[in-house]
C-alpha cells in the first residue's frame, strides 16, 4: 500500500470518528438541554384562564360552592365545580351532533385547552398536523355515559382531532396524574421523541360517585374545603378542573420565537412502597439531582396539600427534611387546593400554572385557612414557612425557582422543579409599516363578531405587532374579515354586524388567480415612490428596471416619474416605460409576499409586463421592447387621441374607418376608440362618452403603422422563451404561445386589444380572483367586480392601498405570506378562539342544543 493510500485511509477514518464524536456530543447536549413551558391554559372553579386563576389566587379567593344542580345528582354538598363543563362547540372541531352528546366532557375540555394552549404559544394549531407533537394528560374519571370510555380516549381524541403524530399517553396515577404527565412530556421532548408536547390533566365528575366514595371513607371536609397544613384540616374537598401546558426544548423555543414562561429544571417520579414519608423525601431529592440543584436553590414549594391532618403532616415533614435544611432564607410553602379544592387529576398542573405565574409576577399568593398551622408538624425542624400572606418574591441574584408536588392515592409521587424564564433580549419592532390590516377568521359569523369584540382592548398596542400576531399565529377559517387601520371603529362595527369603510369581509373559498397588467392611461406623477421608500423588494426591482430602461431612453426615467412635469410623463415614451417599471416592481413585491398568479394577461402595453413575469422575456429584452415601443411611437408625426365610450363592439363597427379604429374591447359595453382626433370625436359623440385617455399618441390604430417595420426589426433581436405561467393573449383573446414570435409584438401595437375575450377565457378557466397590477384601477373596472383587488389606487396613499388589497385578497382566499409582509414585527399575546358553546349533557334540561341546531351548524361549516 502506497503512502498516499495509507494517508487517505487515515483521513477517512478520522473523518468518520469526527462525525461520530459530533453526533454523540449533539445527543449529549440534547439530553441536558433545558425544557421550557411556552404556553398554558386552564379551566378551574372560578377561573377560565391562567390570568383569571392568578386574579383569584392573589385576591385570596375561595372557589368552593354548592354542587351543580343540572347533572341529575341526588346528593348535596360543596366543592369546586366547573358549572359549564357540559358546554361545547362541536361544530368547530367537526364532531357530529350525536357523537358530541355522548363524548366524555373531559375530552371536550382538553380539546379546547389543547387548541388554546397552542394558540397562546403563538402557533397556528392547524400547522401542527402531521408533526411529532405529543399529548400527555392525567385522567382518572370514566363515569360519563354508558360504556365508560377508557382514559386513553382523552389524549387520543386530542391527537386525532389536531393530527398530532407524537406519543398520545393518558396517565392515571390518581391525584399525581397531571404532574406525572408533565414529567413524561418533558422527558420525551428532551429525548427527541417529540418536538413539542402538551401536558396536563382533567377531572370532571359526571356523577357523585367520587364524592359518595370519599364520604363513606371519612375523607371529605365538612365544608368542602381543603385546609392545607391547617390545624382545622378535616379532609379534602372534591373539585373539578383542567389544565394544560406546552413544553419545548429551549433552543427550539428561541429559534421559533415562542414565549418562554418557565424552565422545567428537573423532575422525578417514584412510588411509596411501604414508607410514604421517606418516598416523598426521595422524590424531592431525585428531582433536585435531575435539576443539578441544591435545596437552597429553591425558594418555594407548591405542595400537594390535600387537607388531611395526617397526609399534610407527612408531606410537611418531607419538605422540612429536604428543603428546610441548610438554608439561610426560608422556604415558602403553600397549596392552590386551599383556593380551589382538590382538583384530582388536574391538581398537579394547577400548581405548575400557579407557580409559573407567581415567578413572572414576582409574588407568592397566600394559602387560605392556614393561620393556625397543623399541630402534628414540628415546624422548628427546618427553615420552612407557610404562606399565610401574599409575599413578594425577589430574585436575590439568581433565578426564582419553585418545587411542585403531587402525590397519588395509589402511592405514585411526582415532584417538578421550575425556574423562571431566562432573561430575554426583546428586539425592537423593525417593521416600517404604518398602515396594517388586522385579519381574523372564524368558523361562524357569530364567532367572527366575538373575535372582533375580543380585540378591542388591544387597539392601544403597536398595530403592526398585533397584525403580525393575528396573521401568523392563528388558524384561518371560512368566515374572514380584515380591518385596515382605524381599528377601534372597524372592530366595533364588525362586532356589531355593521359595515365600515375600513373593513373587508370574505368567505375564503378561492379558485385560480389571474394577474391583469394595465396599459397606458393610469400613469401619474410620483407613482410607486411611497412603496419604494417602504419596501426593499420594490426598491430593488424598480432600480433594476429603471437601470435597463435608462440605457435605451438616454435619460433618467426616475426623474420623469417622480418629477413635477406632468406633461413630460404623459409623453408616450415615458408613459410606457414608467408604467412598465412600476408594474414589474409591484409584481415582484406582491410575489415576495406569496401572491403568485395561475394566469397572467395584459392590456396592450401590459402584455409586455405579463410576458416578462411569465418568463417569455428577460428583463433586458422586455425593457428593450418597451423602450422601442414608446420611443418609436413618440416619433410618429400624428399624435391622435383615444376615447372610451359606453357601447358594444357591434354598435361601433359600422363607424370604423381609416381614421377611426377600435383600439380595445374591454367589456360587452365598453370600447376604446383610437385615431385622428376630429374623426374620433365625431364618432364618440354618437355614444355615451366615458372619458378621454391621457396619452400623447393613439396606439392600436392605423396611426402607428409607420413605426411597425422598425419595431419588427427590434422584436427580431429579442430572445423568447416558453411561458412559465399560463398567459391569455389580448391580441387573440385566448390562451396562446404566439407571444414567443416577433410578429406577435407587432400585432400587440396595432391590433384591437381583445380584453373582454381574455377575461371571458379566464372566467371559463375557473379564475375567481383578479389582481390588477398597475399605477391605478383601469382594467378591473371592466372586469368582474367580485373577487378583484387593486394594489395601487390614485386617490389613496400607496401603503394603505396595497395593505387593503392584501386584506381583500386574504379574505377572498388568496394565500398571503404574512410573515414577510410584517417582517420585523413582534409577537404579542392575543385572545384565544371564542368557542360558540351550547350545553351537552345526557339527560340535561332545555338548554341543551337540539339536533336541528347542531346539524344546521355543521351544514354551515360544510362538515355534514
Amino acid at each position: 500500500m502506497s503512502g498516499e493510500d495509507v494517508l487517505l485511509k487515515y483521513l477517512k477514518r478520522a473523518t468518520v470518528d469526527l462525525l461520530d464524536t459530533r453526533k454523540r456530543l449533539a445527543e449529549a447536549e440534547r439530553r441536558d438541554e433545558p425544557v421550557v413551558i411556552v404556553a398554558m391554559s386552564c379551566r378551574y372553579p372560578g377561573a377560565s384562564s391562567p390570568e383569571a386563576l392568578w386574579d383569584l389566587l392573589v385576591a385570596g379567593g375561595d372557589a368552593v360552592s354548592d354542587f351543580p344542580t343540572d347533572r341529575g345528582w341526588n346528593v348535596t354538598g360543596r366543592g369546586g365545580f366547573l358549572y359549564d363543563a357540559g358546554d361545547f362547540d362541536p361544530a368547530f372541531f367537526g364532531i357530529p351532533p350525536r357523537e358530541a352528546r355522548t363524548m366524555d366532557p373531559q375530552q371536550r375540555l382538553l380539546l379546547e385547552l389543547a387548541w388554546e394552549t397552542v394558540e397562546r404559544a403563538g402557533i397556528n394549531p392547524l400547522a401542527l398536523k402531521g408533526t411529532e407533537t405529543g399529548v400527555y394528560a392525567g385522567v382518572t374519571h370514566h363515569d360519563y355515559a354508558v360504556g365508560h370510555e377508557p382514559g386513553s380516549m382523552v389524549t387520543g381524541r386530542v391527537a386525532h382531532t389536531l393530527g398530532l403524530q407524537g406519543p398520545a399517553i393518558s396517565v392515571d396515577t390518581a391525584c399525581s396524574s397531571s404532574l406525572v404527565a408533565l414529567h413524561l412530556a418533558a422527558r420525551a421532548v428532551r429525548a427527541g421523541e417529540c418536538t413539542l408536547a402538551l401536558a396536563g390533566g382533567v377531572a370532571v365528575m359526571a356523577t357523585p360517585e367520587m364524592y359518595t366514595y370519599m364520604d363513606k371513607q371519612g375523607g371529605l371536609a365538612a365544608d368542602g374545603r381543603c385546609k392545607a397544613f391547617s390545624a382545622d384540616a378535616d379532609g379534602m374537598g372534591c373539585s373539578e378542573g383542567a389544565g394544560m401546558v406546552l413544553v419545548e426544548r429551549l433552543s427550539d423555543a428561541r429559534r421559533n420565537g415562542h414565549p418562554i414562561l418557565a424552565v422545567v429544571s428537573g423532575s422525578a417520579v417514584n412510588s411509596d412502597g411501604a414508607s410514604t414519608g421517606l418516598a416523598q423525601e426521595r422524590v424531592i431529592r431525585r428531582a433536585l439531582l435531575d435539576a443539578k440543584l441544591s435545596t437552597e436553590d429553591v425558594d418555594a414549594v407548591e405542595a400537594h396539600g390535600g387537607g388531611t391532618r395526617l397526609g399534610d403532616s407527612v408531606e410537611a415533614d418531607a419538605v422540612l427534611a429536604t428543603y428546610g435544611q441548610d438554608r439561610d432564607h426560608p422556604l415558602w410553602l403553600g397549596s392552590v387546593k386551599s383556593n380551589l379544592g382538590h382538583t384530582q387529576a388536574a391538581g398537579g398542573i394547577a400548581g405548575v400554572i400557579k407557580m409559573v405565574q407567581a415567578m413572572g409576577r414576582e409574588e407568592l399568593p397566600r394559602t387560605l385557612h392556614a393561620d393556625s398551622p397543623n399541630p402534628r408538624v414540628d415546624w422548628t425542624k427546618g427553615n420552612v414557612r407557610l404562606l399565610t400572606e401574599n409575599q413578594p418574591w425577589p430574585r436575590d441574584g439568581r433565578p426564582r425557582r419553585a418545587g411542585v408536588s403531587a402525590f397519588g392515592i395509589s402511592g405514585t409521587n411526582a415532584h417538578v422543579i421550575l425556574a423562571e424564564a431566562p432573561a430575554g433580549h426583546p428586539q425592537p419592532c423593525r417593521s416600517r409599516l404604518s398602515v396594517v390590516p388586522w385579519v381574523i377568521s372564524a368558523r361562524t359569523p357569530r364567532a367572527l363578531a366575538a373575535q372582533a369584540e375580543q380585540l378591542l382592548p388591544l387597539v392601544d398596542l403597536p398595530a403592526v405587532d398585533v397584525g403580525f400576531s393575528l396573521a401568523t399565529s392563528r388558524a384561518v377559517f371560512e368566515h374572514r374579515a380584515a380591518v385596515v387601520g382605524g381599528f377601534e371603529q372597524g372592530l366595533t362595527a364588525l362586532a356589531g354586524g355593521r359595515p365600515a369603510s375600513n373593513v373587508v369581509l370574505g368567505s375564503g373559498r378561492p379558485g385560480p388567480t389571474a394577474f391583469l397588467f394595465t396599459g397606458e392611461g393610469p400613469q401619474r406623477l410620483g407613482m410607486g415612490r411611497e412603496l419604494y421608500g417602504l419596501f426593499p423588494v420594490f426598491e430593488a426591482a424598480f432600480d433594476s428596471v429603471v437601470a435597463e430602461l435608462d440605457t435605451h431612453l438616454g435619460c433618467s426615467l426616475r426623474d420623469v416619474i417622480w418629477g413635477e412635469d406632468e406633461d413630460l410623463l404623459h409623453q408616450t415614451r415615458f408613459t410606457q416605460a414608467g408604467v412598465f417599471a412600476v408594474e414589474v416592481a409591484l409584481y415582484r413585491l406582491v410575489e415576495s409576499w406569496g401572491l403568485r398568479p395561475d394566469y397572467v394577461t395584459g392590456h396592450s402595453l401590459g402584455e409586455l409586463t405579463a410576458a416578462h413575469v411569465a418568463g417569455v422575456l428577460s428583463l433586458p429584452d422586455a425593457a428593450k421592447l418597451v423602450a422601442a415601443r414608446g420611443t418609436l411611437m413618440q416619433a410618429l408625426p400624428a399624435a391622435g387621441t383615444m376615447v372610451a365610450v359606453r357601447a358594444s363592439e357591434e354598435d361601433v363597427l359600422p363607424h370604423v374607418t381609416d381614421e377611426v379604429n377600435i383600439a380595445a374591447v374591454n367589456s360587452a359595453d365598453s370600447v376604446v376608440l383610437s385615431g385622428v382626433p376630429d374623426a374620433v370625436d365625431e364618432v364618440a359623440a354618437k355614444f355615451e362618452q366615458t372619458h378621454r385617455l391621457r396619452i400623447s399618441h393613439a396606439s392600436n390604430s392605423a396611426l402607428v403603422e409607420p413605426m411597425l417595420d422598425e419595431y419588427r426589426r427590434v422584436a427580431q433581436t429579442v430572445r423568447y422563451a416558453r411561458t412559465q405561467i399560463p398567459m391569455v393573449s389580448t391580441v387573440t383573446g385566448a390562451r396562446s404561445e404566439s407571444m414567443t414570435i416577433p410578429e406577435y409584438w407587432v400585432w400587440n401595437v396595432r391590433q384591437t386589444v381583445r380584453f373582454a375575450d381574455a377575461l371571458r377565457r379566464l372566467v371559463e378557466a375557473g379564475v375567481t380572483t383578479f389582481v390588477e397590477v398597475g399605477p391605478d384601477q383601469a382594467v378591473c373596472a371592466n372586469g368582474p367586480a367580485e373577487g378583484t383587488f387593486i394594489p395601487l389606487q390614485r386617490d389613496s396613499d400607496e401603503e394603505r392601498a396595497i395593505m387593503t388589497a392584501l386584506a381583500t385578497a386574504h379574505v377572498a382566499g388568496v394565500r398571503v405570506d404574512w410573515a414577510k409582509v410584517f417582517a420585523g414585527a413582534r409577537q404579542v399575546d392575543l385572545p384565544t378562539y371564542p368557542f360558540q358553546r351550547k350545553r351537552y349533557w345526557i339527560g340535561a334540561g332545555p338548554s341543551e342544543a337540539t339536533d336541528e341546531e347542531l346539524f344546521a351548524a355543521l351544514d354551515e361549516l360544510g362538515i355534514r
